[in-house]
């Protein structure tokens, strides 16, 4: 095997063509193995280029469309893009099953973004912290001066607090702005905000400003969903007393309330994707959001109405916007906006939220009753026996055999395959 030299001296000014040759001569790939990338699919090349450093090519991610949504009273389809199977239909079936019941309601707390101003080498922590408050009309002027096309919106500067950390080099006194982002995501622009006010704040306490950043842990941008199943529509009183019992293992368990959480993640971080969003941005406020009582837990709650209906709610960090970065630069994000037709980042944020119940509310239904691998095996046999070398009908009809031996592998998918061929 040929030894990779991972130096290419220039390589980002380098035509996206130029760059492939060089992978090929660093990595002894024969050029042919690097076609894959000369079809950029519906990312135009030169829209790649300019979202990412080096780029050489695209990666495809399939899209499906989440249907039965009913939010806040009205029918909606989702765009949603991932590679796991089951994930879309888990959300089709949980929001059929809760139609009935007038499907999702939500809400959202406002668009509220947070940056972080760390302060420290201040012999006065406390004192600092006042100082510092005592000029709020000062640090509004100073982040409103950074955008005011922002402003023009309706956004900008809302409010300042300050906190003081015990850290291993001693206090550190950390100033929050807040400022209304609007229908951006809004991290350039908190930012560029703390990045301006920073000198100001080592001059008011006499301090030094290290780290001048946006927070991801988005609480005060909180998207809530919820929804009630009928009883009639889940299966009776075994299958929400036995989901019942899943949720309690969550609440009580991090090691449980990780994969639960993660079930969450796939329906948001889909439609956080398939809009162009920053699924990682999503992701860790989530995570963080989930262990803010000191103890990682649940993103949902799950209770019993008077009737005895299943019950399920959500409340999560949702910093998404509709302007700005991959969103409004993405063909794919803009067109998966006109399917789900939201008009503002709020209403972004309440439908994803109503995804995530759904995805949980499926998780939790198919760990509850005939487990989660029948419905996800299903599908993903499918790629089993795409991998064997399946083609046309045959991926159906080896899918389905491996489907109900229980056995879903590659090596038996080949078998499979062999048996259909010579028949």
């Amino acid at each position: 095997m040929m030894s990779v030299n991972s130096r290419i001296s220039g390589f980002h000014k380098l035509p996206v063509e130029e760059r492939l040759k060089k992978v090929a001569e660093h990595t002894g790939l024969a050029s042919s193995s690097l076609d894959t990338f000369a079809d950029s699919g519906n990312l135009p090349m030169d829209v790649a280029d300019r979202m990412i450093e080096n780029a050489i090519g695209t990666m495809p991610v399939p899209i499906g469309i989440a249907t039965n949504m009913i939010i806040d009273g009205e029918d909606v389809l989702i765009p949603m893009a991932s590679e796991e199977s089951s994930v879309v239909a888990a959300v089709c079936n949980a929001a059929r099953q809760c139609r009935g019941s007038g499907g999702f309601t939500t809400s959202m707390t406002g668009s509220l973004m947070i940056a972080q101003i760390q302060l420290v080498e201040c012999s006065d922590p406390f004192a600092a912290r006042i100082k510092i408050l005592e000029q709020r009309e000062k640090i509004k002027e100073i982040c409103n001066d950074a955008d005011p096309v922002l402003i023009k919106l309706g956004g900008g500067f809302h409010d300042v607090e300050v906190r003081i950390l015990d850290s291993k080099s001693g206090p550190m006194v950390i100033t929050h702005i807040i400022v209304d982002t609007r229908d951006a995501m809004g991290a350039n622009t908190v930012n560029t905000m703390a990045e301006k006010l920073a000198p100001f704040i080592a001059e008011w306490t006499g301090g030094r400003t290290y780290l001048r950043i946006l927070s991801n842990l988005a609480d005060q941008r909180l998207a809530r969903a919820r929804a009630t199943w009928r009883l009639e529509d889940i299966g009776g009183e075994s299958v929400r007393d036995a989901m019942m019992q899943a949720y309690y293992f969550a609440d009580v368990d991090p090691y449980r309330a990780t994969t639960h959480n993660k079930g969450i993640m796939n329906g948001i971080s889909a439609v956080v994707l398939a809009t162009g969003n920053d699924t990682r941005a999503v992701e860790s406020g989530a995570h963080a959001y989930a262990a803010r009582s000191g103890r990682y837990t649940s993103l949902t709650n799950w209770e019993v109405d008077r009737d005895g209906n299943l019950v399920g709610s959500i409340e999560v960090p949702m910093p998404v916007g509709l302007v700005g970065g991959a969103t409004k630069i993405h063909p794919v994000a803009q067109t998966n906006l006109e399917i789900l037709g939201t008009k503002s980042a709020a209403s972004l944020a309440r439908a994803i939220a109503a995804v995530g119940l759904a995805q949980n509310y499926a998780a939790m239904r198919a760990l509850a009753t005939e487990g989660i691998q029948k419905g996800h095996m299903g599908l993903h046999a499918k790629n089993i026996v795409a991998m064997a070398g399946g083609v046309g009908d045959e991926i159906d009809i080896v899918a389905e055999i491996l489907v109900k031996s229980g056995t879903v592998r590659v090596d038996v998918a080949e078998q499979e395959l062999a048996k259909l061929r010579n028949k």
